[in-house]
């Protein structure tokens, strides 16, 4: 049975892009069968509707609490019975709740490289403390913010002269790149949690996850 993926998006939808090129084409190891958005009018879901997947508008502005909303969330997303949900530029922070109700299998994409910066303004402050590499990393979700287990890290040299919208374009081509393989690897059954590690094909990953660059 092919494998399911659930997508929570915001916005424009560039990550959801990259995860629904690689459906096309084979390597993402599954299908995306729900696209949920959180905004109307977010690009994410013109995108979903043009390639014929089930869409669903979940207003949170509608919502008098944080904890309705994801009531809702949770349930269109148990109807769809996905093997993984993805985060992609979903802009707002689950609580508690949601997210045990989908542990092991909610995953998200952060541009920085984690631990280091952690919420908002990633590239400005990487630029502010003049790191010399930038980046992504894809990772579990956990109670804490942004601070599940990496699975998958990319790194992007600080060029001289790069302002935080420079950065971040560049940041955003090899999210664009790992996000899938990232997902691959959950979908095909190679990734596992054991004693609070993460395990890949058994062995266990480095604290900041798989550098791409290795990536297998």
């Amino acid at each position: 049975m092919t494998k399911r993926v659930a997508v929570l998006l915001s916005g424009r939808g560039s990550n959801f892009q990259s995860l629904l090129n690689a459906s096309l084409e084979g390597s993402l190891g599954g299908g995306i069968s729900l696209v949920i958005s959180n905004r109307p009018g977010a690009g994410g879901l013109c995108i979903a509707q043009d390639a014929g997947i089930e869409t669903a508008l979940i207003d949170h502005q509608r919502y008098p609490s944080r904890e309705a909303f994801d009531q809702d969330l949770a349930g269109a997303l148990d109807n769809a019975h996905p093997d993984l949900v993805v985060l992609a530029g979903f802009m707002r922070i689950l609580t508690p709740e949601f997210v045990a109700r989908f542990s092991g299998r909610l995953m998200n994409i952060h541009p920085s490289l984690l631990p280091l910066y952690p919420g908002l303004h990633t590239h400005q402050r990487a630029l502010d403390n003049g790191d010399s590499h930038a980046g992504a990393t894809v990772h579990y979700v956990t109670g804490e913010l942004d601070g599940g287990p990496p699975v998958l890290q990319a790194r992007v040299p600080v060029n001289s002269g790069d302002d935080a919208n420079a950065l971040a374009a560049r940041v955003l081509a090899m999210e664009h790149q790992i996000y899938p393989v990232a997902v691959n690897w959950h979908l095909g059954g190679r990734l596992a949690w054991s004693d609070g590690g993460l395990l890949k094909d058994g062995l266990p990953m480095p604290p900041s996850g798989e550098l791409w660059k290795n990536a297998s």
